[in-house]
């Protein structure tokens, strides 16, 4: 800045040769004596060393020169005020820059320093300078602070000493040097100041750590040009980048003040690079726990390998957070899916491993497993090239012996499978653009605590989230959208889903998915689904649906509340146990549906809400609760809500426990099912048996297995009509298909009951 440039004004005084009516031998304000009239001072046209100068006898103390016009003090100015003096004769005084500080309506301004450093004149003849800086900052090499209410100024000099003296002046000079703090005033530290070249081949780091520790909380500049860093930097300093940075991928750039991810854009010039810096960053300090990526989008031409990023490091179990902002797949072949194929043996006796693996090399450790006997959503978590031997995330159900394996390894946006662990880990407020090329999100292979809120995964390409191993254990996905890729095709045709799990106690809350295949293939047990709505429909009359929700696991103490189900159903399997067979263990149990929402429309009629398909013998129901919810269909009715796919085995209807349907509400439903079902039953002849259809009401098409109570509606008749009171014992698991209940009276009788059937033992 320089005053007298943008303001267009005069600093310096006129030459004493121009008059001596401004210049005052008081205090300079109007009406204050001048040189011109009463002061002790003469001009004098022709000294050897000034030329006109003014000479003055020093008669008062102080004897004072002072401007009479008014010197602006502005905001950010620095002035430089200048006396070129000499002694004549007399006692030798002292010369100091003095000044007047006025407000803007003239009245002086004693809180401020108004005088100068002061000079002693040592000898006769000998011209000495004598200056003070007038600025409105306390800064380093200010003399005279004048801030607050000061708006102008009457500048001169103070002679002091013994009266009698004379003292030659030349004329004043008054300068702005605001450029002299400049560096102060805008608060910028120049790197190229301390040594950075900018060439991208000298090693600038040390430039850079000079510049931040001098900064002293002023912002760094980092100029054009490219800047070379050869080793981990890390600055305290909020940092500007012109130029561009470069360093190893494995060297970290920390910015422990401006730490966000434009900054970090700013700092390489490119999106790849800058997130997986500043992720780098992320995970080596403390003073952040997230990386805001500032609602930016970061165009990605590959999978980021998150693990790679860090490098140093497969583990991080402190919280950390990357939100607000977008990834959007660009177009390149590096999204290209690879697949192997591969010769295997399998053993239930080590369920989670195939050795003797063919081409191993080339399987990688995230793919997608598929061969006869594989259950869905197996991958790769481990490979061992040496033994041939790869680890699966879950055991295979029909899978023994030697066969041809492929193997699928999906691209993700975010691969965060290179850790080994990574706990409570979030995401929030992201939108993954997969763009039909990408997957969305590969978790790390183990973990606690991770979280998924607020994020878009919209056209994922083969899969939204996928976990390889345990990452998902205590997973929080919450708030989340999913649009599928495959929104016009056929339910039949789709090959995406939105995410799979293979730990306990995930919780799915208030998120939405649009036409997937499956919304989510559940492992592990615990788990919380609500408030969710996924629909997995097509526009075809009497079309397929398959499962949404799908439990991989048979007794899976797991609650689905709140949901709107949606053309799909809810699957319960147990594919993923190596004996599938029960033998002693939990079977199918542990869940609980209630308060839901399920639709379907242009459906065929033997479509079902909840299927349980067995994948071994011996299986059956114990501890199913169906509360509290709505059936409805569109355009058709179905027949029943509920069904047991017998492809692999059917259940054992003698051994079910502690199963309930009730306060459901059934719409365009021909069999809506009950369980405890109270039925009126009513013979219009007397008979001695009375028998009693549970079908089609008992769900899952169970056994009459225990009748809680028959009573009866009104009074019991023989067949001449007369009024007895016969006693009774019932036959339950009556019938070919054990689903009726026998009355048996002591004598033939005619009447109604009401009766209490159950396809379970309640306790």
């Amino acid at each position: 800045m320089n005053m007298a440039i943008t303001d267009g004004l005069a600093l310096t005084p006129p030459p004493f040769a121009d008059g001596l009516e401004v210049w005052s031998s008081g205090n300079g304000t109007p009406g204050s004596d001048t040189y011109a009239g009463s002061g002790p001072g003469a001009f004098l046209p022709a000294d050897q060393d000034f030329g006109g100068c003014l000479e003055i006898f020093k008669a008062d103390e102080p004897t004072r020169l002072r401007y009479m016009g008014q010197t602006p003090i502005l905001p950010g100015c620095y002035l430089k005020v200048t006396a070129r003096v000499k002694a004549v004769s007399g006692v030798l005084p002292t010369v100091r820059i003095a000044g007047y500080a006025a407000r803007s309506d003239g009245s002086e301004v004693t809180t401020v320093t108004r005088l100068g450093p002061a000079v002693q004149l040592t000898s006769y003849g000998t011209v000495v300078e004598v200056s003070a800086i007038i600025g409105t900052g306390n800064r380093g090499g200010v003399h005279m602070v004048w801030s607050g209410d000061v708006a102008y100024g009457h500048l001169g000099i103070d002679i002091q000493g013994a009266n009698g003296a004379v003292i030659r002046v030349d004329d004043l000079e008054i300068e702005d040097i605001s450029g002299a703090f400049l560096s102060q005033l805008v608060s910028t530290v120049d790197v190229r100041d301390y040594g950075a070249v900018g060439d991208g081949v000298t090693d600038d780091h040390a430039a850079f750590v000079a510049a931040d520790n001098a900064a002293d909380g002023r912002e760094v500049l980092v100029p054009e040009g490219t800047f070379f860093i050869g080793s981990n930097l890390s600055m305290s300093s909020f940092v500007r980048f012109r130029g561009r940075l470069t360093m190893a991928a494995t060297t970290r750039f920390i910015l422990t003040n401006n730490y966000d991810y434009p900054t970090y854009v700013d700092a390489f010039k490119d999106e790849e690079v800058a997130f997986a810096k500043a992720f780098q960053a992320l995970l080596h300090f403390t003073d952040h726990e997230s990386l805001d990526l500032g609602g930016r989008r970061i165009g990605l031409t590959r999978p980021l390998d998150m693990q790679a990023a860090v490098a140093t490091r497969d583990t991080f179990a402190v919280r950390r957070v990357i939100r607000n902002g977008q990834f959007h797949a660009l177009e390149s072949p590096d999204w290209e899916a690879g697949e192997v194929t591969s010769q295997a043996s399998y053993s239930t006796s080590n369920a989670t491993t195939l050795s003797n693996v063919q081409n191993i090399a080339n399987i990688e450790v995230g793919s997608l497993v598929e061969g006869s006997g594989v259950g869905r959503e197996v991958y790769v978590q481990a490979v061992n090239v040496g033994q041939r031997s790869l680890t699966l995330s879950q055991p295979l159900f029909d899978a023994e012996g030697t066969q041809v394996y492929t193997f699928r390894r999906f691209r993700y946006l975010l691969d965060f499978s290179g850790f080994n662990q990574l706990n409570v880990f979030g995401l929030e407020g992201i939108e993954f653009q997969c763009e039909g090329r990408a997957s969305g999100i590969m978790l790390a292979r183990t973990g606690v605590g991770s979280s998924i809120s607020g994020c878009f995964i919209t056209k994922p390409k083969d899969r939204g989230i996928t976990s390889i191993q345990s990452a998902c254990q205590g997973l929080l996905i919450d708030q989340c959208q999913f649009l599928s890729n495959e929104q016009p095709l056929r339910v039949q045709d789709r090959t995406t889903l939105v995410l799979n799990v293979n730990a306990n106690d995930v919780k799915i809350r208030d998120c939405r998915a649009v036409r997937f295949r499956h919304f989510a293939v559940l492992a592990g047990t615990g788990h919380t689904i609500t408030g969710n709505h996924w629909f997995n429909g097509d526009d075809e009359t009497d079309g397929v649906r398959v499962g949404g929700i799908v439990f991989t696991t048979p007794n899976v103490k797991s609650l689905i509340t709140a949901n709107y189900i949606d053309n799909n159903f809810i699957e319960w399997t147990n594919e993923h146990e190596a004996n599938p067979n029960f033998n002693n263990q939990f079977s199918f149990g542990g869940m609980t549906i209630t308060g839901n929402t399920f639709t379907v429309n242009d459906a065929a009629s033997w479509f079902n809400w909840l299927v349980i398909k067995p994948y071994g013998e011996g299986h059956f129901i114990q501890g199913l609760a169906v509360i509290g919810n709505v059936f409805r269909t569109l355009n058709g009715n179905i027949d029943r809500i509920e069904r047991v796919d017998t492809t692999y085995a059917d259940l054992n209807y003698f051994r079910m426990v502690n199963v309930v349907f009730s306060a459901n509400t059934f719409n365009g439903i021909n069999e809506p099912v009950y369980n405890p079902v109270s039925l009126r039953h009513e013979e219009a002849s007397a008979a001695s048996v009375w028998t009693v259809n549970g079908a089609p009401y008992l769900p899952f098409g169970g056994n009459a297995r225990v009748c809680e109570s028959v009573v009866p509606r009104g009074a019991l008749k023989n067949s001449g009509g007369t009024t007895v009171y016969p006693g009774h014992h019932v036959d339950i698991n009556a019938g070919s298909n054990n689903d009726q209940l026998r009355i048996n009276w002591e004598l033939p009788v005619k009447g109604a009951v009401n009766v209490v059937l159950r396809m379970d033992n309640p306790s």
